[in-house]
């Protein structure tokens, strides 16, 4: 729908509050801010939208409004997976594994997943670089043009988290290939989405069990820290190898696929704007912040964040009822003019306080944002070390990009330099 018919042919001004606005999600491409946001929060902030499933929801789109929502414990998570609640889509996991943090607190496992969620760990940068320089090389030795989001984003994302987990790098392609079903949207539920979860796992409680019949010393990552709670801790004698396997699956997704979708679009940002490359080449002092102003701007969240409203909560001019579809747009909150100065611009110099929403916001604040940020920085300062020409390869309105996916995503980045 185009803002003209947003805005009405006669009187040019919105629906009433209660009145569907629009089909929801927006565009699908990650590189054009979606034509309604700015309408959305200028006309109507808390406006009621039709999901994927045909449910109604309210879309949030100003910044104050969507950090009400999303630091308001009212407004809950967990309980999006309920049976007859509305959705934004069809569930593609167990529904009781939706609040895979407040699954970790509970089976008190948060310190063991925090500690491997900590960018500082020993080697753990260098051995980073080296992946990145590896997959460079080989990217460089095949020639030009090749798929930056095969040959770099999506392995390099996977080798963070296999490092992170302790499971063996060379596993990549399978664990990358589950997430294509794991985070599909679709209207309704599919049986065999049940089966991709099942199977992957499947393949962590193998990995747990390697973990388990290796030395003590020689154990790694989260898998490794699993191995010894399950024979020295008392406390985790109740865990079956199934939750620590749940676990390490939702880690391993949600992580790789949100790191692998904000590199994509982070490149693509940049292609948008060549001298900005030049730029962070010649200030790699500078990548932190370039880094936390890309992830204000990145498009990859396509569905908006869901939260049902656990009682009446009056959200702007609009009372949300209890067991309501809430959406925050995070598009509209990040690029509001009343949180962020010139927010159409991509800004790496960007001094004031950039306390975007990328990363969620209250309880549900993503617990690996700083992995994340230390991730995407490795990944930037390789490349425009190494590919300072590194461009498009092909006109931006040839990419395909893909639907019916959980996040904003090229099927393919071909790319010269």
């Amino acid at each position: 729908m185009s803002v003209e018919q947003l805005e009405g042919p006669e009187t040019g001004r919105g629906a009433e509050p209660d009145e569907v606005l629009l089909d929801f999600p927006l565009s699908r491409r990650g590189d054009v801010l979606p034509e309604e946001c700015a309408w959305l929060r200028e006309k109507a902030p808390v406006a009621k939208v039709r999901t994927l499933t045909g449910d109604p929801a309210w879309l949030v789109s100003s910044y104050a409004l969507a950090k009400q929502v999303l630091e308001d414990e009212r407004f809950s998570l967990k309980d999006t997976a309920n049976a007859g609640v509305p959705r934004q889509y069809a569930l593609t996991i167990p529904p009781e594994v939706v609040n895979n943090m407040g699954n970790i607190n509970s089976a008190g496992l948060r310190n063991a997943v925090m500690k491997a969620l900590n960018p500082r760990q020993k080697g753990l940068r260098d051995r980073l670089r080296a992946i990145a320089g590896s997959l460079l090389d080989a990217i460089v030795a095949e020639g030009a043009p090749a798929d930056l989001r095969a040959g770099f984003a999506d392995p390099f994302s996977a080798a963070l988290h296999c490092q992170v987990l302790g499971v063996p790098y060379e596993d990549r392609r399978r664990l990358m290939s589950g997430l294509d079903v794991a985070f599909m949207t679709a209207r309704e539920p599919f049986a065999d989405s049940a089966l991709n979860w099942y199977k992957d796992v499947g393949y962590f409680v193998e990995q747990l069990k390697v973990q388990l019949a290796l030395p003590t010393e020689e154990r790694t990552g989260l898998l490794g820290t699993f191995a010894e709670l399950k024979e020295a801790d008392p406390e985790s004698a109740h865990l079956t190898d199934d939750m620590f396997a749940t676990v390490a699956v939702s880690l391993f997704g949600a992580g790789a696929v949100s790191t692998s979708a904000f590199l994509v679009l982070a490149v693509l940002a940049l292609f948008q704007r060549p001298e900005l490359i030049g730029y962070l080449r010649a200030h790699p002092e500078r990548m932190g912040k370039a880094v936390d102003e890309i992830l204000r701007w990145n498009l990859s969240v396509g569905d908006g964040l869901p939260r049902i409203a656990m009682a009446d909560v009056r959200v702007g001019d609009v009372l949300v009822k209890e067991g309501e579809l809430v959406l925050v747009l995070l598009e509209g909150a990040n690029f509001d003019p009343e949180a962020f100065e010139n927010p159409d611009e991509l800004d790496l110099e960007r001094e004031s306080a950039n306390a975007h929403l990328a990363f969620g916001a209250g309880r549900h604040f993503c617990p690996a944002s700083a992995l994340g940020r230390a991730h995407a920085e490795i990944a930037l300062e390789v490349l425009v070390e190494r590919l300072p020409g590194l461009r498009l390869a092909v006109p931006a309105e040839n990419l395909v990009w893909r639907t019916g996916f959980i996040k904003r995503l090229p099927e393919r980045l071909p790319v010269a330099w």
